[in-house]
Order: C-alpha cells, then sequence, then structure tokens
C-alpha cells in the first residue's frame, strides 16, 4: 500500500475548512464534518474498550466493528459514495440476536454502570446515537445512502446488549435503576 498521509500538519484547515476525500472544501462546522467527527470518535471510543478484558468473540466483533467504522467514515468523506455494504448491518443483527439469546429479559431499566468494560461499552453506545443523530442530520440536508444510518442504529442496540453480556462476564449482572414510583408500588403491595 502506498503512503497515503506523507504530511500530518498540512495547514490547508487554517482557514476554517476540511477536505472530503473527493477534494472537496466545506466548512469545519458542516453536517458532514459532524458526522464524520461523531463516527470518528466512536471508533475512539471503541478502541479504548478493546483495551479492557473481553470474551475472545466480543473482541473479534469490536475489531470488525471497527474496521466498518472506517468505511462508514469514508463513505462519509465522499458524497454519493458507498464503502459500507448491507452484509455489515447483517452481520450486528446475527450479533444481536446471538448476544441477546443468552441474557434474561429485562423487567426493569438498567444504569450504564457495572464493570468498566460494560460502562465504556454504554459510552460507546451513547456516542453511536450521538453519531446516528449527526448522520440523520445531514441525511435531511443531502443525499446520504440508508446503510450508515442503519448500522449506527443496530450497533448502538448492540452495544448496550454487549454491556449486559460484559456485567456478566465475572458473575455480576446489571446495575438497575431505582425507580420511585416502583419502590412505592412495591411497598403498597
Amino acid at each position: 500500500m502506498a503512503n497515503r498521509l506523507s504530511q500530518i500538519a498540512t495547514r490547508t484547515g487554517d482557514n476554517g475548512t476540511t477536505g472530503l476525500g473527493d477534494n472537496t472544501r466545506v466548512s469545519k462546522d458542516s453536517l458532514r464534518v459532524h458526522a464524520m467527527g461523531d463516527v470518528d470518535e466512536l471508533n475512539s471510543h471503541i478502541g479504548v474498550l478493546l483495551c479492557e478484558e473481553l470474551p475472545p468473540a466480543v473482541r473479534e466483533l469490536l475489531v470488525e466493528v471497527q474496521h466498518q467504522l472506517f468505511n462508514l467514515g469514508g463513505e462519509l468523506s465522499i458524497p454519493g459514495f458507498e464503502l459500507l455494504k448491507p452484509e455489515a448491518v447483517a452481520l450486528l443483527d446475527a450479533a444481536l440476536a446471538e448476544h441477546n439469546a443468552t441474557l434474561p429479559r429485562l423487567a426493569e431499566f438498567i444504569l450504564p454502570a457495572g464493570s468498566r468494560a460494560a460502562s465504556l461499552a454504554h459510552v460507546c453506545r451513547t456516542v453511536a446515537r450521538r453519531a446516528e443523530r449527526a448522520v440523520v442530520a445531514l441525511g435531511a440536508a443531502e443525499a446520504v445512502k440508508e446503510s450508515p444510518r442503519h448500522y449506527l442504529n443496530r450497533l448502538s442496540d448492540l452495544l448496550f446488549v454487549l454491556s449486559r453480556v460484559l456485567n456478566r462476564m465475572n458473575g455480576g449482572d446489571d446495575v438497575y435503576w431505582k425507580s420511585e414510583r416502583m419502590a412505592r408500588a412495591d411497598t403498597a403491595t
């Protein structure tokens, strides 16, 4: 592979613009750049999660997610281009079904807490939701393929499920929200 980045500090962005993959320049506060940045941030948070002790299958899945998020960012950087394939969404659907099958049904809301790995998965989930909102906002202003939106939606769901899996990794459990309304109902019965 050729060297793609031979110079990092180009100073071409000093005027408040950035270059897209099609060599056009846009404002750094454009909806497209916001979406690209949120996807990049999500990928970075998943990198932090990968520093934790994880089951091998979860680690392998998250490494694949990082590659697909890079594809998604590349797609966002080239208007009209497609890098993220529907098969990537199907992989998340399969992982959701597999991991959900191992978990008890939720009867109450859970807090984004528990083990460090589970808590980091929750942070990734919230950043995925923000990235999804940014892609939706971009799609309202410009043409964007469906796969990025679908991928981020599924990924946030998967990260929620994985947080529950990770909380159980060493015999732990979800951290349940203590609802005052539910507590009153329990004492009333």
